[in-house]
């Protein structure tokens, strides 16, 4: 292949949008696991989760089509900025001095700078087809609530965010955002709820975390007549919405003569790395692309893949979500305030962790300090400084170069550059400064939290 002269942005048109998402179910060889209701233990119906979703939705999380189209008033919104740019990064493999090829989509370009507004678009529009004039929500660094508070906006929807304490504290820009368009946001556990309140009376500093949050927003959404739930990740139907990067990184790989060999993303809730990775890892479920890695990337202080169990658990922290057969570190796990907020959750996507199961993926956690290393030599190289999460995937792609330069392999590698870190400058300062630290494993706070798993049969 002659790549020397190819294109350092490979574009495409308005009209190249994906007119269908891809779901990955279609190709699995085995069903995925059942959701199991709390209460009974018996697999859930779709009348279960009509408290919490509108029925669209509900039919995609359980879909087995393999094509499922994208309405043109979800399509009409993502092309104020879809399909977003492939980037050849020449630069970092010069550093390198690597023969891979290594690109990365960028996300980064939608109106709320990261990849999360793929899929709150389309939460919006089914809410609004429905008659629902209010959505509640968790956000953990603040990109998923600001994804949403733009699309409530767009929608004329009302949002409520609970947004993890930590994050509230060490990023207000991100909250100022979700409030300039629109949304109401509380530092998470708040006192709005229930559950937010059991949390402050166990422990009245707590830092907050992800399960928690979604514990408070699924209450809210569940006492309240005109209130849905929406979810930024996990969930099939977010992981579904998100495969339009994939679908458009494929074509733009074609229109650079080339193929991916390797395919990185970061991984917290997973819906990042399924959007990129799963039409491509649908190639290789089908047999069209069986060589293929797909590398699902974890920080080392909140290890659910590499550490945690495959079991069925609580997707929140109280205990109100339906049970879902993942890898987990106990729903009651509070990881370390690391800056990477976006990957704080104890769990992972239900189908990350199928194909993470039956060995079809890869899994790998980083610490913190050498992916800041990573993240400064990508803004340095490239000129892009990226969201902290994905500077986990830039880590592993640094690192797959360098063996690539060692064996003498020229391999394509393609990552998801996910967001950019202007509202992270942050953890930036405090990397600069000598000041950031690595968290290790928790061991022992994990096994005190798998001690709480509920007792399902599966």
């Amino acid at each position: 292949m002659a790549h020397k002269d190819a294109d350092t942005k490979v574009l495409l048109k308005e009209k190249d949008l994906p007119t269908k998402w891809y779901n990955i179910q279609a190709d699995f060889p085995t069903p995925a696991p059942p959701v199991m209701h709390p209460g009974t233990g018996q697999p859930i119906g779709p009348q279960d989760l009509a408290p919490l979703f509108p029925m669209a939705l509900i039919k995609q999380e359980v879909s087995q089509e393999r094509w499922i189209e994208i309405p043109d008033g979800v399509r009409d919104v993502l092309r104020l900025w879809r399909p977003s740019p492939l980037y050849r990064a020449r630069r970092l493999e010069q550093a390198l001095g690597t023969p891979a090829r290594i690109y990365y989509k960028y996300e980064g370009v939608s109106p709320a700078g990261s990849h999360k507004p793929n899929t709150a678009i389309a939460q919006a529009y089914y809410n609004k087809q429905e008659g629902v004039t209010r959505i509640a929500t968790e956000t953990g660094a603040g990109q998923w609530g600001s994804a949403l508070a733009m699309a409530c906006q767009f929608f004329g929807l009302q949002c409520k965010v609970y947004m993890v304490k930590v994050s509230y504290q060490q990023k207000p820009y991100r909250r100022i955002m979700m409030e300039t368009w629109g949304a109401q946001v509380v530092a998470s556990p708040s006192t709005d709820t229930q559950a937010g309140k059991q949390v402050l009376a166990a422990d009245p500093d707590s830092p907050g975390s992800l399960g928690i949050a979604i514990s408070e927003a699924v209450e809210d959404a569940a006492t309240r007549e005109d209130t849905k739930y929406s979810l930024g990740s996990v969930l099939n139907h977010v992981l579904l919405h998100q495969t339009v990067i994939g679908l458009e990184a494929k074509k733009q790989l074609e229109k650079a003569d080339d193929e991916a060999e390797i395919v990185i993303g970061c991984a917290g809730g997973g819906s990042n790395f399924a959007g990129l990775a799963f039409p491509f890892v649908g190639e290789k479920l089908t047999g069209k692309n069986r060589k293929l890695r797909a590398i699902a990337v974890e920080p080392s202080a909140c290890p659910s893949l590499t550490k945690g169990k495959y079991v069925y658990d609580f997707g929140d922290t109280v205990g109100l979500t339906p049970l879902v057969k993942m890898y987990t570190l106990g729903h009651t796990f509070v990881p370390a305030p690391l800056h990477a907020g976006g990957l704080r959750y104890h769990g992972m996507a239900p189908l990350v962790c199928k194909l993470y199961a039956e060995k079809v993926i890869e899994a790998v956690a980083v610490p913190q300090l050498a992916t800041f290393e990573a993240a400064i030599q990508f803004a340095r190289t490239e000129g892009i400084i990226p969201a902290p999460e994905s500077a986990h995937a830039i880590r592993v792609v640094i690192d797959e170069a360098t063996k690539c330069k060692e064996a003498g392999q020229g391999k394509a590698i393609l990552f998801n550059l996910s967001g950019h870190g202007h509202f992270d400058l942050g953890a930036y300062e405090a990397y600069l400064a000598g000041k950031l630290q690595d968290y290790e494993y928790p061991a022992a706070k994990v096994e005190e939290a798998l001690r709480h798993l509920p007792a399902v049969k599966g």
